[in-house]
């Protein structure tokens, strides 16, 4: 119902109800609760605003603003009677400054809000993302640092620290991410993707932040929301980029708004608990069954993560209205979107284009876990595959590589493994649209850390590292895997996330010095942080071509070139010497003599190129 009178809408209202439930209400106190998004800005592209107000009976209010500049264009009730959705209209005469929100019944004000309106950022609308000169490190923030120990518990959350359980909090904050950021900065990153740091009001298992009960509040264990625009604050005066981490598909069964939905079709639900088949090839898959693919995106991701309904147009605007807000309020660089295959992707396309639309030089990277390049690449903007689908979303993540590095370094290699395995996947670039957009890895927090799965073979780790940071794309480093860090994800998703040493004042040695470190952890450190200190003022592995050969007797050798410089890199993953027969590679070699590799300084002729066994070279041609 649109807005006509104060007084024709709140008999309007009135009328919709059976008479004998109106004296009822008539009698109830009304008490707001909250009001999401709490504040917003004036100069937005949208100047549309959706208020979600939750409060006892607030449904049988009539909401007013008088003051100019801020109009109610309409309001909507759902099932519950204590919710109402107030569309608003941010017209251009809006000043800055605060907008009572009156709720009245009758001519008797009940209730009121201080919306306030603030000015946009200037840089707003040409923030910068993170993009092919970035290198993305990941932080799981229970498990890095514990900068205070006070906020470690708090009264109005369930699960206690207790770190003595893999699986339980340990007391990481976002002041002890602070405390690290010269570390952060110095290992050559730059940018930083922080696993969700919202309240997670669960009573176990809340340590990993994506069980959200809260969209709008920083977990208080992890500190404030002072504190987390702080830090972003830090880190952008550091050069560090922020991404945030995001989750729609789901959010944790203690969100405040489990026992008062707003309609019943607010949450996908079951008449018992009906888990996703996990299964995101159903989407695209031309000849799925429908059963399967419903069950795959209305399936709940586990009994503590109730799924979301992303076809209800007023969740669906409140999840979008979410990531803009944090965007503008936290000055963020990016977004991680967890599960991205499993909402609905209508919705999720249209979220893509309404944060694109204010920030058109953003990023966003979708967790889109599929194992073959194809299935990745059709959830990049762009529709290269022609499936008539447009994501609008600009990056992906490279799952079909991260595979391959569960196996690549511990094989021989015979037609297509070992080495091979990244030549394949690498000569399949061509469904993407955009594989300068592609986000790389070895490992995350979702599996096991790279050292485990090359069997904690230190010269192997090396190899994957300088792969990693000089192929195509744009890579991401898991916290610890600059000091081999180890966890496999057979033993439990806890004990592959272990604590980051030195972090907690108990700990018995503080790897973030390398004093403390052992020989091997100061070898892999020094190894990444070279590369990534040379990489950050390489245009030509930003932005240049690829080149690369069949590998043959697990020796992959590839080049980086622009018109200015060309890299060799060979990656030798054998026990032994190798020889390099130059002849081979004649059309990227002809017009050099030397390169010099940028690992260690030395000199390798290249006419007489031999390679150490388990080593890898980037040579810097002459």
């Amino acid at each position: 119902m649109k807005y006509i009178t104060p007084f024709l809408r709140y008999v309007a209202l009135i009328l919709a109800f059976p008479v004998i439930f109106n004296f009822h209400v008539v009698a109830q106190q009304i008490a707001l609760d909250r009001v999401e998004p709490p504040f917003w800005w004036k100069g937005m592209k949208n100047n549309h605003l959706q208020l979600l107000v939750h409060g006892e009976n607030v449904a049988f209010t009539l909401p007013v603003i008088e003051k100019e500049g801020l109009k109610v264009s309409s309001f909507s009730k759902l099932e519950s009677p204590n919710y109402i959705f107030i569309d608003l209209l941010i017209e251009e005469n809006a000043l800055t400054g605060s907008y009572p929100i009156n709720f009245m019944k009758g001519n008797t004000l009940v209730a009121s809000y201080n919306f306030e309106l603030k000015q946009r950022k200037p840089d707003s609308e040409n923030r910068e993302g993170f993009g092919q000169t970035d290198v993305i490190y990941l932080i799981l923030p229970d498990r890095f640092a514990n900068g205070d120990p006070a906020n470690d518990n708090h009264p109005e959350m369930i699960e206690k620290a207790d770190r003595t359980n893999p699986d339980g909090r340990h007391g990481g904050d976002i002041k002890g991410i602070i405390n690290h950021l010269d570390y952060i900065a110095d290992l050559g990153v730059t940018a930083v993707w922080i696993n969700p740091l919202l309240e997670n009001n669960q009573a176990a298992y809340s340590y990993h932040g994506y069980a959200i009960s809260d969209f709008y509040r920083i977990d208080p264990r992890f500190g404030t929301m002072e504190e987390f625009l702080e830090l972003n604050k830090m880190m952008h005066e550091k050069g560090l980029k922020v991404i945030m981490d995001m989750i729609f598909n789901h959010c944790g069964s203690g969100h405040w708004w489990m026992n008062d939905l707003p309609s019943k079709d607010w949450l996908n639900q079951f008449d018992k608990l009906t888990r996703s088949n996990f299964r995101a090839s159903t989407v695209f898959d031309p000849y799925a069954s429908d059963y399967d693919r419903n069950l795959f995106q209305t399936g709940w991701f586990d009994s503590n993560m109730p799924d979301l309904n992303q076809n209800n147009p007023y969740l669906m605007n409140y999840l979008i209205q979410n990531s803009i807000w944090w965007i503008e309020h936290a000055g963020l660089s990016g977004i991680r979107m967890d599960t991205y295959p499993y909402p609905f992707k209508e919705g999720m396309a249209e979220w893509a284009r309404r944060v694109m639309l204010e920030y058109p030089d953003f990023s966003i990277v979708g967790e889109a876990w599929l194992t073959t390049p194809s299935q990745v690449a059709v959830w990049q903007t762009g529709d290269k595959l022609e499936t008539g689908y447009e994501s609008n979303l600009t990056h992906v993540f490279d799952f079909p590589m991260y595979e391959a590095f569960r196996f690549a370094f511990n094989e021989n290699q015979q037609w297509n493994n070992g080495l091979a395995r990244f030549y394949e996947l690498l000569s399949r670039d061509f469904v993407y649209p955009a594989t300068e957009n592609i986000v790389i890895f070895a490992d995350n927090h979702d599996g096991s850390r790279i050292f485990s799965k090359v069997n904690e073979q230190v010269s192997s780790q090396m190899l994957a590292m300088t792969f990693l940071l000089t192929t195509r794309g744009i890579p991401q480093l898991y916290y610890g895997t600059e000091i081999i860090m180890s966890g496999d994800e057979n033993h439990g998703h806890g004990k592959m996330r272990k604590d980051f040493p030195g972090g907690w004042d108990e700990d018995q040695r503080n790897a973030f010095d390398p004093k403390e470190r052992t020989p091997e952890e100061n070898k892999v450190f020094d190894h990444i942080t070279t590369l990534l200190k040379w990489r950050k003022n390489k245009p030509v592995i930003h932005f240049g071509h690829l080149m690369h050969f069949i590998p043959v007797n697990n020796l992959y050798v590839y080049f980086r070139y622009n018109e200015s410089e060309t890299v060799m890199i060979v990656l030798n993953n054998n026990d032994h010497d190798q020889v390099i027969d130059n002849e081979r590679f004649k059309e990227m070699t002809g017009k050099f003599t030397t390169g010099k590799n940028i690992l260690d300084n030395q000199i390798f002729d290249l006419n007489h190129l031999i390679v150490p066994a388990r080593k890898g070279l980037v040579l810097e041609l002459r």
